[in-house]
């Protein structure tokens, strides 16, 4: 039988694009067969021997190509950083299962339907970039993401406060704003992988929600407090807004969170 943890390995030990992708769509057919195995066999290596692919090119967000899409160069810049977001993403659903062991059977089964999910994503506007006449790669991308899974690596309750309950949660405030410049541009086909991607990332935040809670109530700690702490000791405070409440509503988030959450992104304009 097939182990999760010797898959995530695949995935995230080696290079080729193609491979993590096939690992992705694979696991969680055997997820759904009832023939993954997921004892613990050996302790997971350190984060830093993820490997991703020698392109793109990781640069300071600051050298970023413009992002309008309202011309083709621009439409191609943001799709880019788009597959960007979801190749990493799908690192990060792998990593996060990889690296927490001895947790309930679904928990695994959650990560890998968010590292399947984020694989489509990725393929879906791979796709069009290529339509329009680029790839993946051919631009320079920011390691962002990544870098918050480095530091959150030895403390689940971190991840997930941080990657899907704040970092992924940003998707949901700021995808309707491109889908509906792709729109005004005439670009209904990019406009509906986007949609559909927005769909799909509301239940990766609620499957973040829903594990943060199971942790908070294991170490018996209040959630609405402890996130804000987690928010405070890493991101020391800088939150950003504006905020889309219905999305994150339906994520999991509370009024009470959205509200504190609205307060601390104007103390930090």
């Amino acid at each position: 039988m097939n182990n999760v943890f010797a898959l995530a390995e695949e995935c995230l030990h080696r290079p080729s694009t193609e491979h993590k992708l096939a690992v992705s769509g694979k696991a969680v057919r055997l997820w759904e067969a009832n023939k993954l195995d997921i004892r613990s066999l050996s302790e997971p290596t350190s984060i830093e021997e993820t490997v991703f692919p020698d392109q793109p090119e990781l640069v300071d967000p600051r050298q970023l190509p413009r992002r309008n899409p309202a011309s083709t160069a621009g439409a191609v810049a943001l799709l880019h950083s788009v597959a960007h977001i979801e190749f990493v993403a799908i690192h990060l659903a792998w990593d996060i299962l990889y690296r927490f062991r001895y947790l309930p059977e679904s928990f695994y089964g959650d990560w890998l339907q968010v590292a399947s999910e984020e694989a489509l994503h990725f393929m879906l506007v791979r796709q069009r970039l290529r339509e329009l006449g680029s790839d993946y790669g051919r631009l320079p991308a920011h390691r962002g993401l990544w870098e918050i899974a480095e530091e959150t690596d030895r403390d689940l309750l971190a991840r997930l406060a941080l990657v899907p309950r704040y970092m992924e949660a940003r998707g949901l405030d700021v995808t309707p704003g491109m889908i509906e410049k792709f729109q005004r541009s005439g670009d209904q086909k990019s406009a509906a992988i986007l949609t559909r991607i927005l769909d799909d990332e509301v239940g990766h935040v609620a499957i973040g929600t829903k594990w943060f809670h199971f942790i908070c109530t294991q170490r018996e700690l209040a959630p609405e407090q402890t996130y804000f702490e987690l928010l405070q000791r890493h991101l020391r405070g800088k939150i950003r807004g504006p905020f889309n409440r219905e999305t994150r509503r339906a994520a999991g988030f509370t009024e009470n969170e959205l509200d504190r959450l609205k307060k601390l992104a104007k103390r930090s304009k």
